[in-house]
């Protein structure tokens, strides 16, 4: 179903740029006031990066997942939240972690890594690394084959999956297997002069607008030369090969549409298993609706299809 003209210009007269931190964290806060948030069986675990302990939160399918051996027989999605590097939480984030867990049958660890600007880049990544570091090598709650962990992320979430992938590759501690990006931002140019049309054709009316992507980008960088590196900027690295199977997941009116399509792409050229799929009508941030929202429904065909499982009906 195409967005109506009354839609698109409620959008447009809520499409603005410039970030206020504190007024966009206290926003993003309102989601832990969720009137139609589930009941699931959830845990709290920390991890160590050096001497800073990362908090992460553990979601379970359902209540038996305590029965038969417990947890431990259960495959992980390791989660990384959007919010622009900037904004979000384990907290605000409890409705798509525990629908997620739901709807897949798996456990969902979700990071709750350190935000920019007060924490430049690398930081919240290197607190990604060492939550997966430690996912992946069973020095953590739960005792999971690696080959059963797959990392998944939105937005600035998809984009600390990539980069991650990345690194995991160039140290060699841990090899993932499968990889899903949500609406990712793997590029660096946000102004006119960016190579992808959705910058401009979705980058003002869409509540994501170019504007913003260029705040989030320069709260997140510590210099020029950071927005220059690969872990940065995903799209940017040259050798791309031996990443993990790979579903990215776009929306049609989102600004970053296309550099998540083109990133796959120079996936699959680099010899990777990738899976593009876009969502059409779908807005940026679209994966925060609820399960029964259309947009959800088909995103989680999908990654359930990806997984291996059979796709879902409603949760």
């Amino acid at each position: 179903m195409a967005i109506n003209p009354t839609a698109r210009k409620i959008l447009k007269a809520l499409s603005f740029d410039g970030i206020e931190v504190e007024a966009s964290r206290h926003l993003a806060d309102l989601k832990r006031l969720d009137p139609l948030k589930i009941f699931y069986r959830k845990i709290n675990y920390p991890i160590y990066n050096g001497e800073f302990e990362i908090p992460t939160r553990i979601f379970f399918p359902h209540e038996s997942a305590f029965e038969n051996g417990g947890p431990n027989l259960y495959k992980v999605m390791l989660f990384i939240h959007g919010g622009g590097w900037v904004t979000e939480s384990v907290d605000n984030y409890e409705r798509i972690c525990a629908r997620l867990a739901n709807a897949t049958e798996q456990v969902v660890v979700s990071i709750d890594y350190r935000l920019a600007p007060e924490n430049k880049f690398p930081t919240g990544l290197e607190d990604c690394y060492a939550v997966a570091r430690a996912v992946f090598t069973n020095r953590f709650i739960l005792n999971t084959d690696p080959e059963d962990i797959t990392l998944i992320g939105d937005s600035a979430g998809g984009n600390l999956t990539a980069a991650l992938s990345l690194m995991a590759r160039d140290r060699g501690e841990f090899i993932p297997k499968r990889q899903i990006l949500i609406y990712p931002a793997v590029y660096n140019d946000y102004s006119e002069n960016s190579p992808f049309d959705s910058v401009r054709e979705n980058g003002t009316d869409y509540l994501l607008t170019a504007g913003k992507m260029r705040d989030y980008i320069d709260f997140y960088a510590g210099s020029e030369e950071d927005k220059k590196n690969p872990y940065f900027a995903p799209l940017l690295e040259e050798d791309l090969s031996n990443q993990p199977d790979t579903l990215i997941i776009t929306a049609e009116y989102d600004p970053l549409r296309d550099e998540g399509e083109a990133y796959g792409l120079r996936l699959e050229e680099a010899g990777n298993h990738v899976e593009i799929r876009r969502i059409k009508d779908a807005l940026h941030g679209y994966f925060a609706l609820g399960i029964k929202n259309f947009h959800v429904k088909e995103s989680f065909d999908y990654i359930n299809r990806f997984l291996g499982n059979e796709p879902e009906g409603e949760v």
